[in-house]
Order: C-alpha cells, then structure tokens, then sequence
C-alpha cells in the first residue's frame, strides 16, 4: 500500500493543495454568500481587444468534474498560454516541516492513533506524515479517498501541454504556499484537529453538497455552504483569517497579474472557484481594470 517515496508522494498531493480551493469542509470555496455571478466559464477581453478566458476550477480528481465541455476546450485551444495558480513546485520539501520537528511530538496519542488510521486511509506511510506540515495534513485528511493522482487543475495543465501552450504560474511556489505557512505552528494543529475530529461519512456528505453546487456553476450556494461547513469547524477569528489569507489578499495580486498577461496575449486561466465571485473576487477586480467579462454558456 506505501509503495510511493516521500517526494512523490508531496508531488502527487500538490495537485490537491492548492490554495483558494475546493475541500469538502475545510479551506474549500471560500466565497461570499451574497455573489451574483453564476457560471465557470468566463470571456473576458482586454482594453485593447485581446480575448482570454477565466475558468473557476474545482481542486479535486472527481470524475464528474473532469468530463471538459467542448466550449472549455474551444476556449483553451483560442488561447495562446495557459496560467493556472501556481506551477508544480520542484523542491517538494516546501511541504515539510523544519528539520528536527516531528509532528508525533505535538501529538496526543488518540490524535495519533487518528492520524495513522487517515494515513493508511491516503495510502501515506505514517512516518511520511509525521514530517508534514498540519497544514497540509490538515489538507490531504479532508478530502474523499483519491480517484488518481491528478485533480482538475492538473489535468487541464497536462492538457495545455500536450496542445504546446506556453505554462505560466500566478504565483510562484513559495508566494502559493506562504499563505498557510503565514499561520502558526498553534494555528495549524488547530486546523488538524478540526479535520482528526470529522467523520468520513460527514466529508463524504459535505463533499457531495459542495460537487453538486459547482456542477451547477451556483458560486453563491458554494459560498453559502462554505461558510456554514467551514465556519462550523474553526474558531470564528482563525476562519476569518484564512478567508483574508487565502482569497483577499491573493486576489490583489493574481487580478493584476492576470491583467498584465492578457493585455500582452490571449490566455486561458484556471483557478479555483473561490476566487472568482464578490467584491473583492477576480470578476470584480478585472472589470475596474477595464476588461469587459461575460459568462460563456
């Protein structure tokens, strides 16, 4: 069952961790409630006419959402790069803790106990786990057992490949990341302990509410049942953290970067969902720099 090495193993949970994601009841859509926009699927073109396309990803290996419809291809094929979060790292020690720490340590030993059994559940070698981040088990533990080893975001950047697109990152590793290594090795545990503490069959049910909002494109259902599934776990000022950490402040910047891009040449970009709707969301922030963006049905 552990047949795979520790740097393989972080490589293969990179296409499950990317930040601003879809995770059933834990760090997943973290949208606004009142979000109008509803769809996936965005046009959006540029000051000087130049046509790209926004695609709210869902982070997850589900086959229900890697099913592409034809207008997604369409868009990627008209695109002349492909930009999605963050690009697979290549120093996957970025996911574990500094050395001399072991997470056993920090541990009681029934949260250890619980630990091992989500680990042979991921089909992780305990002493792989141990070494991680709580963050990221925090991460890899919320989430359904896994399909393959490839979620959506990776999918589509394997699929721009193949069609030779240019691959860009909006963030490097180290920007992506930061924002939970930002959180306290306290706030962490916290996190892990929310997730040690659920039930598969309570993921499994949250997991299914939140796949079945993002079929239907509904970011603002997304939202909703974000804050009540997440919100209900975490301590209220952690929670609200993290909705600052992983969407506010991020979206500054990748709404600028994506503007820069596409005012150079046609792009398609894929990111998760969360960062779409609201105020303070992609949609938002690319209109006030004077992009005209339209659903594509």
């Amino acid at each position: 069952m552990h047949t795979l090495n520790l740097k393989s193993l972080l490589r293969g949970f990179f296409s499950m961790v990317l930040l601003g994601v879809v995770l059933p009841g834990f760090i997943g859509f973290s949208l606004v409630a009142q979000a109008a926009e509803t769809g996936l699927l965005w046009k959006l073109e540029a000051p000087n006419g130049k046509v790209s396309y926004l695609f709210g990803t869902m982070h997850s290996d589900d086959k229900r959402i890697n099913n592409f419809p034809p207008a997604l291809i369409k868009a990627l094929d008209e695109s002349e790069a492909f930009m999605m979060e963050t690009l697979p790292p290549r120093d996957p020690s970025i996911f574990l803790m500094p050395e001399g720490r072991n997470l056993a340590e920090m541990l009681t030993e029934k949260e250890f106990d619980k630990v091992r059994e989500l680990a042979d559940f991921h089909s992780m070698h305990i002493e792989a786990a141990m070494r991680m981040k709580p963050w990221l088990l925090a991460v890899v533990f919320d989430l359904p057992k896994p399909q393959t080893p490839y979620a959506q975001d990776v999918r589509l950047y394997t699929l721009a490949q193949d069609k030779s697109k240019q691959t860009l990152g909006l963030e490097d590793a180290t920007e992506h990341f930061s924002a939970m290594d930002s959180f306290s090795m306290d706030e962490q545990l916290v996190m892990l302990r929310a997730v040690l503490k659920r039930s598969h069959k309570e993921k499994e049910r949250d997991f299914e509410a939140l796949i079945k909002a993002y079929l239907k494109g509904d970011l603002a259902k997304i939202g909703l049942l974000d804050d009540k599934i997440t919100g209900g776990i975490l301590p209220k000022e952690l929670w609200q953290k993290m909705r600052v950490k992983l969407l506010d402040e991020r979206n500054i910047r990748m709404a600028e970067r994506i503007a820069s891009q596409a005012s150079e040449s046609s792009v398609f970009v894929a990111v998760g969902a969360s960062h779409l709707p609201g105020d303070n969301g992609l949609i938002a922030r690319l209109k006030a720099a004077d992009y005209k963006v339209s659903p594509v049905r």
